[in-house]
């Protein structure tokens, strides 16, 4: 669409979306660069020490936290998530590397959209997909969310569905064959019943993590990107060690770039496998567990594989 009194040459849409923005005075203009290469409006800018009166009435809140203190971060951004969902407007957040963590302990999941180190094609691609949830909230236009976000349910439904299947057979072997009559021969290791099972450790998942990692030294990062289950390994030798695992060592867990990481994060942590936990000591960090329903997943899906004779993958 050509805008109305505009160059013919000039291929730029008229998104009407307003937004209200949150930044320092001092903050890189690139949310403000974005919204003026779509034609959207800016119908607010409020500095973060001020308070997010109702008066505006924007589709999405851009927020930018570059240069802003993590303890300004854990003090503010719980109430600008609160505004944001009391206007049903999206949320698009820009931090650096060095604030996951205080970012997302106040914001993750939700619909949040949370961007590390975005340029203004990354602010362009966020604005628009946060503004489509807002008119189309079952995501029938969000063509990403739509495949992903689909893509994973169902992998996460066949994986339960598949490990749960071969832990029911792999029982049902013990228990079935430990009342037959033995058996002659050679065939015995064959049909007899299988040794118990020793539970899942976490030697065995680091080993399988480092198996995936030295693979990626061969082929590279880009062709084998598979972040949910890395985050799902990563999270189940964590709960074995008895260790916690906070956002940012999940994304670097994840072996994407950080932006992609918390976008699974959230998807994972909405479709019930992940489960964020504050940390009491510290409310600018939070952790991230596995839900019991995952973990018993994992569990169960580990006793499959080694019952089956066959590696984590």
């Amino acid at each position: 669409m050509i805008l109305p009194g505009g160059d013919p040459a000039d291929t730029r849409y008229d998104t009407g979306i307003a937004a209200v923005l949150v930044a320092s005075a001092d903050a890189p203009d690139r949310f403000a660069a974005a919204l003026a290469a779509m034609e959207g409006r800016v119908v607010g800018r409020i500095d973060w020490q001020a308070p997010f009166g109702l008066h505006a009435t924007p589709q999405v809140v851009v927020v930018e936290t570059a240069g802003v203190d993590v303890t300004v971060l854990a003090e503010h951004l719980p109430r600008i998530v609160e505004r944001a969902a009391v206007l049903e407007a999206g949320l698009v957040v820009a931090m650096g590397s060095d604030q996951i963590d205080a970012v997302a302990a106040a914001t993750l999941g939700g619909g949040t959209i949370l961007l590390v180190d975005p340029n203004v094609a990354d602010c362009v691609a966020a604005i628009v997909v946060a503004a489509e949830r807002v008119r189309s909230p079952a995501g029938v236009f969000d063509v990403g969310r739509e495949t992903d976000g689909t893509r994973l349910e169902r992998l996460n439904t066949e994986v339960a569905r598949i490990a749960e299947a071969l832990a029911r057979l792999t029982r049902a072997e013990i228990e079935g064959d430990a009342s037959t009559a033995p058996i002659v021969g050679d065939r015995t290791n064959r049909y007899g019943a299988p040794p118990s099972l020793a539970e899942p450790s976490a030697a065995d998942v680091r080993r399988a993590i480092r198996a995936r990692r030295l693979r990626d030294q061969f082929f590279g990062t880009a062709l084998f990107e598979d972040p949910g289950w890395d985050m799902l390994l990563d999270l189940y030798a964590a709960e074995l060690e008895r260790g916690r695992v906070s956002v940012s060592s999940l994304c670097i867990a994840a072996a994407v770039a950080p932006t992609t990481a918390l976008r699974w994060i959230a998807r994972m942590t909405d479709t019930g496998l992940f489960e964020r936990r504050p940390d009491l000591h510290d409310r600018r960090r939070a952790f991230m567990v596995l839900s019991d329903r995952a973990s018993e997943a994992m569990r169960g899906y580990i006793l499959a594989t080694r019952g089956a004779d066959l590696r984590i993958p």
